[in-house]
């Protein structure tokens, strides 16, 4: 049996700039796709050192969330991609701000992030 899918979209956060969702709902969780520090008010890159462009991504995080009914409570899981290894603990700081509640977490450093980003982070969210 097919439980019933749904589509999260908010101008809260950027819109998406490939063929993806913000977020899709399936069987009582979100899945985000990633979030990179894209200002959704001027479809700009916002900041150009990693704790500015890490608390855009969440803040668009924290919009998809809400515009589902959801908190940072709420997220089970993420992954977390950085464009340079020696920005994790200045990441840490303001990831561990956004997400109080310690969700399990991947991070890792990639070659590059699609603009530019210095950091993107994606979600998995439980609505129960």
């Amino acid at each position: 049996m097919r439980g019933e899918l749904g589509t999260v979209s908010t101008d809260r956060a950027p819109a998406a700039i490939g063929p993806y969702s913000q977020a899709k709902t399936a069987g009582g969780f979100l899945f985000a796709s990633g979030q990179i520090a894209i200002d959704p008010a001027t479809g700009e890159m916002n900041g150009n050192d990693i704790k500015t462009q890490a608390a855009q991504v969440m803040a668009n995080v924290g919009a998809i969330l809400d515009e589902a009914g959801l908190t940072e409570a709420d997220v089970v899981r993420t992954c977390c991609y950085l464009a340079d290894i020696n920005d994790f603990a200045a990441f840490n700081e303001v990831y561990g701000e956004f997400f109080k509640s310690k969700p399990a977490r991947s991070c890792v450093a990639v070659r590059s992030l699609p603009k530019g980003a210095l950091c993107e982070v994606e979600i998995t969210a439980f609505a129960g």
